[in-house]
């Protein structure tokens, strides 16, 4: 597939219902509430999909995740990483619970030609993993500080979105 039929794809990942992980999907929650985007870009809740975002990544290039990443570094911090940093093994391939779905999901679609070639993780380290719909003090008011930088992303790569405070 042409890459100029691909559109941006914004996928947050994560489990509501245990604290922190389910960051991602605050955060997509927040852009989707907050910003218009064009056309061009998809945003997706994958939640816990697995196997079922399959769609999605095959759609979109660059995908842009947003997740948290189980590392040894301190609760609340944002990390970046590029598919370089993945297939380098700079990182886990088991960023949290769900992440190894989304890299065998990856793989899935690369096997079948569809994969994109370019997906970044823009990712916070979890301080509550627990039966909690609420996150923690610390990883809480980093929904608004990721999202700034998917927007400034979307900037780089020329897409204008606009917020919805402006109506």
């Amino acid at each position: 597939m042409n890459t100029t039929e691909k559109k941006i794809g914004i996928l947050g990942v994560g489990n509501l219902i245990v604290g922190d992980e389910g960051f991602g999907v605050h955060a997509v929650r927040y852009l989707e509430e907050n910003y218009r985007f064009p056309d061009n870009v998809l945003i997706l809740d994958g939640g816990t999909a697995g196997i079922y975002m399959s769609p999605f990544l095959e759609e979109c290039d660059p995908v842009i995740v947003i997740d948290v990443v189980d590392i040894d570094a301190e609760p609340g911090s944002m990390h970046y990483y590029s598919n370089a940093d993945v297939k380098a093994g700079k990182i886990s391939t088991r960023m949290s619970p769900h992440q190894l779905g989304l890299l065998e999901v990856l793989e899935i679609c690369k096997l079948r030609d569809a994969a994109p070639e370019s997906v970044e993780f823009y990712c916070v380290v979890p301080k509550v993993l627990e039966t909690t719909d609420q996150l923690s003090d610390v990883v809480a008011p980093r929904v608004k500080e990721i999202c700034a930088i998917v927007l400034k992303r979307l900037q780089e790569m020329g897409v204008q979105v606009s917020s919805r405070t402006a109506d």
